[in-house]
């Protein structure tokens, strides 16, 4: 008991001597340095809402060359792949028989008409009765139709060009028998084309005539062909339920053929000053998708709605405006509100 009355006096009177003993206070953890990402800016451009289809290529005008009347091939007026004018001869048939019938029935028109105005003139008189002169007037008429038709036979006897185009391999020899509907040659015209594709029903009111699009064919698979939708079948396929579309195609230089198969890609809406994002900045959590937007070196991380996507891009419907500056890289490593530097783009 002495004991510590002693060593209590002792440290009092220390305490005296040096005044209070001070306790260190407990030290705050150094902030972690700005964690180092990639950035990019959000932009404006003009985005377009598109529907993709297959189709099938056709000539503006086809026909297959065929005969009307029987006959023996005389001559072929034209060359396999040549271009040929409306109206220019491509076969003759051969004629006599048909020039034989014409001028009999030229023959039978002329001697009705002389024996019609022969019963004219005694009709004039009284000499014969209305009767006779109906009748000769009647075959009159008759052996002009007999001559129109003969005329028309022989006419014929030429097949010509129904319009201008490119005339394809011939079917036939001169010297060659054809009965009416025999095939001789194809006839295209393709300096433009014609495009039939089907798109789903889904989009039906979204469709209209002058629509653009864009034409893509395995002959040349980096070349876009421009055309334009002029018609729509008022009537939809019962088992596809599809619309069926028509757009005409500019043929320079010939490149585009009938019968390709065609990719098709169809612009519905054009949607100006779209805001855009790189694609890379999205940040899915659960239902819901954010971004992280860098503001005074801080990750702030932001809900954004998001509308059309496209290789590398996405639009922006509501959460930013054009010049923010979105993470591209990194958002892995950083949480909202921590701090960030920016590091330029490869390559700079």
């Amino acid at each position: 008991m002495r004991d510590s009355l002693k060593g209590a006096a002792r440290i009092a009177a220390f305490v005296l001597l040096t005044g209070p003993v001070s306790i260190p206070a407990q030290q705050k953890p150094p902030e972690p340095p700005p964690m180092p990402v990639r950035a990019a800016l959000v932009t404006r451009a003009t985005l377009n809402v598109e529907v993709t289809a297959i189709g099938t290529l056709r000539a503006d005008e086809t026909v297959m060359i065929r005969p009307e009347i029987a006959g023996r091939v005389a001559s072929i007026h034209f060359k396999e792949g040549q271009t040929v004018n409306a109206g220019d001869p491509l076969v003759t048939l051969d004629q006599d028989e048909y020039k034989a019938q014409l001028a009999g029935s030229a023959a039978e028109a002329g001697m009705g008409e002389i024996s019609f105005k022969r019963l004219q003139d005694l009709q004039r008189k009284n000499l014969t009765s209305q009767q006779n002169l109906d009748e000769a007037k009647a075959k009159l008429d008759a052996a002009r139709a007999r001559q129109t038709l003969d005329q028309v036979r022989l006419d014929k006897t030429v097949i010509r060009a129904p319009f201008a185009g490119t005339v394809g391999l011939r079917l036939v020899s001169p010297g060659a028998y054809v009965k009416p509907g025999d095939d001789i040659a194809n006839l295209e015209n393709i300096g433009s084309m014609k495009l039939d594709f089907r798109v789903p029903e889904t989009y039906l009111a979204r469709l209209g005539v002058g629509q653009t699009l864009t034409v893509r064919v395995d002959a040349y698979p980096d070349q876009g062909f421009e055309g334009t939708i002029y018609a729509i079948d008022p009537a939809l396929d019962p088992e596809t339920r599809t619309v069926l579309l028509r757009a005409r195609l500019p043929n320079k230089g010939n490149k585009l053929r009938p019968g390709l198969f065609a990719r098709v890609s169809l612009i519905l809406e054009r949607r100006e000053n779209a805001l855009v994002a790189p694609e890379q900045a999205i940040v899915p959590l659960g239902q819901k998708i954010f971004v992280y937007r860098v503001v005074d070196g801080k990750a702030v991380m932001t809900p954004v709605r998001l509308g059309l996507r496209r290789p590398g891009q996405v639009e922006i419907l509501e959460g930013l405006n054009a010049g923010d500056q979105v993470v591209t890289d990194g958002q892995l490593k950083i949480r909202d509100g921590a701090a960030v530097t920016v590091q330029p783009p490869p390559g700079t």
